[in-house]
């Protein structure tokens, strides 16, 4: 069956290990292939849900952003992957929805249409933050408590197009875990080949790696599931999407 309603979310993933177990909890999906991204659709909980992978960054999560609302109009964009933790409050695994969202520059952030007000801050770089002194330092500076490198583009998105954007965060990293220094490769943009020539290269420099990097991969499983269920829970929270307008967000916080 051909989703037709207006989907209830447009989803903007980084990664496919983000969204590989929401995928498998979708009914009746559909993939329209682009250029250099997939546009999908399907249903969960009964209601219509559109969702791309966009790759890793601020520029790619925009565009992905602007195609969803384009090709779909969701009534909601939500910013959905994995986050490293800021505080010692966020405990790795937990599923995190912040209040808000910032960069690093001083500018009153974003809100976000979080159940709660009181949520915490979530802070949008342009880096891996990997070490504890890292997290520790930009928390400090920013008051936020967990770090992405995405949801601040989808959030300004929604705002410019009168839309509220939500953000569930797994915590893949706590503020005291040390990333390895070869994550940011592996990540980065790049066709699947390229990734896998980077990992034998990772693994031929420093053989403890292929030990960091299975268990960084086994724990983005466990969290690609825990953000599935999240997700799942939300959408079967929402109302049809025509319910869904009043709640546009986007509003700097402060005066």
């Amino acid at each position: 069956m051909m989703p037709t309603d207006r989907p209830v979310l447009g989803i903007v993933f980084a990664l496919a290990v983000e969204a590989d177990a929401f995928e498998r909890r979708v009914a009746d999906r559909v993939e329209t292939r682009g250029a250099d991204l997939s546009i999908h659709t399907g249903f969960v909980a009964g209601r219509v849900v559109v969702w791309c992978v966009a790759g890793v960054g601020r520029g790619p999560a925009a565009r992905a952003a602007r195609l969803l609302i384009a090709g779909h109009r969701p009534a909601m964009l939500v910013s959905a992957g994995f986050a490293g933790g800021l505080s010692a409050r966020l405990v790795r695994g937990r599923c995190v929805e912040p209040a808000a969202v910032r960069g690093e520059q001083p500018v009153p952030p974003l809100l976000l249409a979080a159940p709660t007000p009181d949520g915490p801050m979530l802070v949008t770089v342009d880096r891996i933050v990997g070490t504890r002194a890292a997290k520790t330092a930009l928390g400090a500076a920013t008051g936020a408590a967990l770090v992405d490198m995405e949801t601040l583009a989808v959030a300004e998105v929604a705002s410019a197009d009168g839309l509220s954007c939500r953000s569930l965060r797994v915590i893949s990293d706590a503020v005291d875990d040390e990333l390895p220094t070869d994550v940011g490769r592996l990540v980065a943009a790049q066709s699947p080949l390229r990734r896998l020539g980077g990992v034998i290269g990772v693994i031929g420099r420093r053989p403890g790696a292929a030990r960091d990097l299975w268990g960084l991969w086994e724990r983005a499983v466990v969290d690609g599931r825990t953000l599935a269920m999240s997700l799942e829970a939300l959408v079967a929270s929402l109302p049809a999407a025509g319910g869904l307008g009043a709640a546009v967000t986007g509003r700097r916080a402060g005066p």
